[in-house]
C-alpha cells in the first residue's frame, strides 16, 4: 500500500448530518496515547454525552457557522483521517481561561490526525483550511495552546507557521504543568 499524500483527502467543513462521525473521531482522539496532554476532556466524559450534544456540535461548528468551524480530512473510502476546529474569539470578551481577548482572533482546538495519516502533509492541509476560514471571518491572528511536554504537536504547529508567543498558562488539569500559546499573525 502506498502512503497517502495530502492530495488524497477531501478537506472540508463538517455538515450537521456528520454528527455521528464527529462523535466517533472525537472518541478516537481521546484514546490517543497523548490525549491526556492534548485534550481537556476524557474519553469517559465524551462517551457519556447524549446524541443531542453531538448533533448541536455538528451544527455549531459546521459549514454554516460563522463563530466556529470544524475542518475534517476524508479519505476516498469516507473515513475521517483528522480534524482541526477554529473558534472565533471576539475583542472585548473573555477567553476560556477568563483572560481578556484584545482583538478578534481565531483559536484552534481539537487538533487530531489518526496515527496512520501522520507525516504526509495532512496537518498542513487541515490548518490551511482552518486558517483561511479564520481570515475570512476577520481574525487578526490565530492562536492555540499546546502542553509544554507535547513536543510532537509543537513541532507540527511550527511546521504550519505558528510560533510561541512567550505566554504560558497553567494546564487546567494540573496547575503545576503549563501550556504554551502559539500564534500566527495575519499577513499584511
Amino acid at each position: 500500500m502506498t502512503t497517502p499524500t495530502s492530495d488524497d483527502y477531501v478537506v472540508r467543513a463538517i455538515r450537521p448530518d456528520d454528527w455521528t462521525s464527529v462523535k466517533q473521531l472525537r472518541l478516537d482522539a481521546l484514546r490517543d496515547p497523548v490525549a491526556h496532554l492534548a485534550f481537556l476532556e476524557t474519553y469517559e466524559d465524551a462517551v457519556a454525552k447524549p446524541d443531542a450534544f453531538w448533533q448541536e456540535r455538528a451544527i455549531g461548528s459546521g459549514e454554516k457557522s460563522e463563530s466556529a468551524r470544524q475542518i475534517i480530512a476524508e479519505t476516498p473510502d469516507g473515513t475521517w483521517a483528522g480534524s482541526v476546529t477554529v473558534l472565533i474569539e471576539e475583542a472585548g470578551s473573555e477567553d476560556w481561561a477568563g483572560c481578556p481577548v484584545e482583538r478578534r482572533q481565531g483559536h484552534v482546538v481539537g487538533v487530531f490526525v489518526r496515527p496512520e495519516h501522520r507525516g504526509n502533509g495532512l496537518i498542513k492541509a487541515l490548518f490551511d483550511a482552518g486558517v483561511t476560514w479564520a481570515w475570512q471571518q476577520g481574525a487578526e491572528r490565530i492562536r492555540l495552546f499546546v502542553h509544554a511536554d507535547n513536543t510532537r504537536a509543537q513541532g507540527a504547529y511550527r511546521k504550519v507557521g505558528f510560533a510561541p508567543s512567550g505566554l504560558a498558562v497553567a494546564f487546567s488539569k494540573d496547575e503545576a504543568e503549563s501550556e504554551l500559546e502559539f500564534v500566527l499573525e495575519r499577513p499584511l
